[in-house]
């Protein structure tokens, strides 16, 4: 992770979209009804969002890892789907939206975004 002064409150805040991660994956019901396949749209999005957060917390040459990590984690909500059998179902769909989430989010880390968490962070050192 890079050196923050704020360590403790980007950690838990990634602690929590983790944790929300989890929780709209596996509830017995989903969390938001959406219509047809949007939820694909809504698989690709959250991941593109996990991708860009976690990028901007660690140096570029770990981007591999977090992308990893990433994909490791949806691959292991579809599996957990499926196996726990609480009314959810796994699907290889939901897993290419959030592969394509993790690709463009580790993509824009690389071109555009990348370590925008040093300048917050600094900003929230001034205040």
């Amino acid at each position: 992770m890079l050196p923050l002064t704020h360590k403790r409150l980007w950690l838990a805040t990634s602690a929590l979209l983790i944790v929300g991660v989890i929780y709209g994956s596996l509830s017995p019901a989903p969390v938001l009804q959406v219509p047809g396949n949007f939820d694909k749209v809504e698989h690709f999005s959250t991941y593109l969002l996990l991708a860009l957060w976690f990028t901007a917390l660690y140096p570029r040459a770990k981007y591999w890892l977090v992308a990893s990590a990433l994909l490791g984690l949806g691959l292991s909500m579809e599996i957990l789907q499926h196996v726990m059998a609480l009314g959810r179902f796994a699907d290889p769909r939901d897993m290419a939206a959030n592969a394509a989430g993790v690709l463009l989010g580790s993509v824009l880390a690389v071109f555009a975004t990348g370590g925008w968490v040093r300048r917050v962070d600094s900003w929230l050192s001034r205040n």
